[in-house]
């Protein structure tokens, strides 16, 4: 587990520190505060397989660019506390507990040749060189260099050839955006669970929302799961609509699709997939509470609460809700929450550290009406 994170020159923190940190961890504070870009902090530096997480952070805020052939090219100046991209441009992300990434914009030390193979990502073995090159340093692992464009921006094909030569590595995060999961997604998630004691979970996660699901299923084929979607010219990213899943309720012989059922019942299920293939890793949620009722996250915390102790979780969300924190108190005053403990953090715009707020002091907040966010 995490139980501290430090973060230079990322997005809009040029310096800041979490510290405290518990089995839970809940991140609230205004708009434009940096919630989500801790999130995505984090994200980096615990997804260790590959660089599927930097592409995704990019392309879900739009930060990418067309190369004149038309390539999609991840804009990745954003990433940067100061937007621009040049020999001075780094940032850090690490925990004195476990790891620590870095990534450098450099001039290379060697010459790129051409046809660059599949499962070899050394700096001499990519394409062709144009200028700059992003150095990627995890704690403990070989340097990674990648060539950036005449824009200064990474080529998507480039990602891939780390994500090729890590593919054996097993994934331990999972990060559930404001906009929930994507079809695709839900779906291969689904079918690490079929059949097994966590289907079960799931199942018990959707009558939160609807007491009456009594099972839940999956009937789209391999085709189907990209039937309806849109691709973006640029990204290379597909967005799959709600088909596929289906539920049989107690008091019906229908199959019904979730997707007719409401955001709460679509939210619930991407997040408890989610969780269970997070074992012995991070859960990440950006806006926990979108489209779920204040009345259900009680037990949504819950639920949530003893997953992550049974899987070995860890757990970071961000909400703007006053009754998304608040019913935490049903956890959190509990005599022995556990020995990782439930933190609130209040991120407030331009400081340099969070303010926490443990088990106790949220269920004195709680009962006492005083405002954490």
């Amino acid at each position: 587990m995490l139980r501290s994170l430090k973060i230079e020159n990322f997005r809009c923190f040029q310096n800041f520190e979490l510290q405290q940190l518990g089995r839970i961890n809940l991140l609230v504070g205004e708009n434009n505060s940096g919630k989500t870009s801790i999130l995505e902090a984090i994200y980096l530096l615990t997804d260790k397989n590959n660089l599927e997480s930097l592409a995704e952070i990019t392309l879900s805020r739009g930060e990418c660019v067309l190369s004149n052939d038309g390539v999609g090219e991840l804009d990745i100046r954003h990433l940067f506390y100061s937007h621009e991209v040049d020999i001075s441009s780094s940032f850090s992300i690490s925990s004195s507990d476990i790891t620590s990434i870095t990534l450098s914009v450099k001039r290379p030390s060697k010459r790129i040749t051409s046809n660059p193979s599949e499962t070899n990502t050394d700096l001499e073995n990519l394409p062709e060189l144009q200028g700059l090159i992003l150095d990627i340093k995890w704690l403990g692992r070989k340097n990674i260099a990648l060539p950036l464009s005449l824009k200064k921006s990474l080529p998507l094909d480039y990602t891939k050839y780390i994500n090729r030569s890590l593919e054996n590595l097993e994934a331990r995060t999972q990060f559930v955006t404001s906009s929930s999961l994507t079809m695709p997604k839900m779906t291969d998630l689904f079918d690490q669970v079929v059949l097994t004691a966590d289907e079960d979970l799931v199942t018990e996660a959707l009558q939160i929302i609807e007491p009456n699901v009594e099972r839940i299923a999956i009937i789209s084929s391999e085709k189907s799961r990209h039937d309806g979607s849109q691709r973006y010219d640029g990204s290379q990213r597909y967005d799959g609509l709600r088909s596929g899943f289906v539920v049989r309720l107690a008091d019906s012989k229908q199959r019904i699709p979730i997707g007719s059922m409401g955001d709460g019942m679509w939210r619930m299920l991407g997040l408890t997939l989610a969780m269970v293939n997070a074992r012995n890793g991070v859960l990440l949620v950006d806006e926990i509470d979108t489209g779920l009722h204040f009345s259900t996250m009680s037990d949504m915390w819950k639920l949530i609460w003893e997953t992550a102790k049974r899987l070995n979780v860890q757990v970071f969300a961000t909400t703007h809700s006053d009754d998304c924190w608040k019913s935490l108190d049903a956890i959190a005053s509990l005599e022995n929450p556990s020995e990782d403990g439930i933190m609130i953090h209040r991120i407030e715009k331009g400081k340099s550290h969070s303010i926490a707020f443990t088990e106790r002091q949220v269920a004195i907040a709680a009962e006492r009406g005083i405002e954490v966010r």
